[in-house]
């Protein structure tokens, strides 16, 4: 190829990325549209982690769960509907398997029978006590997510009212998505040890819940 025809075909790429950065551009101006009734934003309120909606919009979201519905990040404290109950902690030499290096970390939830609030699927209807036993290992991360899971216990976000997903039965105290190792061995088909990535993916579905060090 002459040194001519190579310049044409440099130029020709060149007219094509403008055209592909033109097109960009279009597509960026189509976020004006609110991502929550997929209109022309009105009333713009811009949150902390730069998204837009409609004022209206977004305020309506934030009634139910503070975050937002593109990134969910958590604007605001997140508090669920977990039921009155304990959370204790208590410390063993037990070693877990792949954690043989350290002792571990028990924790029982307890939780009373009552009565079901405005906040749950059927007010008024009883829901029969429960108590469930988690295993952490005793090592500086796994002490971390202790305090990231007494937080979550705090704000209501462990438990629920709702269908087990385990009997099928309704109106019962159910896991609201925070897993918990809840034997000691077994793997994770059993809900136990050994589990590599277990506390890195704990700590995944607790900053889902808005949950994290820092906040």
């Amino acid at each position: 190829m002459s040194h001519q025809d190579t310049e044409l075909s440099r130029q020709h790429t060149g007219k094509m990325e403008n055209t592909r950065n033109s097109h960009s551009n279009v597509v960026l101006k189509s976020t004006e549209d609110c991502a929550i009734c997929l209109d022309k934003i009105q009333e713009r309120k811009m949150l902390k982690c730069l998204h837009s909606f409609c004022s209206q919009c977004i305020d309506s979201v934030f009634r139910f769960k503070p975050a937002c519905p593109i990134c969910n990040t958590y604007h605001g404290v997140y508090t669920g509907t977990q039921p009155e109950g304990t959370m204790t902690v208590t410390r063993s030499w037990q070693r877990l398997p792949g954690f043989e290096h350290c002792g571990c970390i028990v924790i029982q939830y307890s939780f009373p029978a009552g009565i079901q609030g405005p906040e749950h699927p059927n007010p008024g209807v009883r829901y029969s006590s429960t108590s469930r036993t988690a295993y952490l290992p005793a090592c500086e991360e796994g002490e971390k997510v202790l305090k990231l899971l007494r937080k979550a216990f705090d704000r209501r976000l462990v438990f629920t009212i709702g269908q087990s997903a385990t009997t099928g039965l309704n109106n019962v105290i159910t896991w609201n998505d925070i897993h918990h190792k809840t034997n000691v061995g077994g793997g994770p088909q059993c809900f136990g040890y050994p589990d590599p990535a277990y506390l890195f993916r704990v700590q995944e579905e607790l900053r889902l819940k808005g949950v994290t060090e820092e906040d």
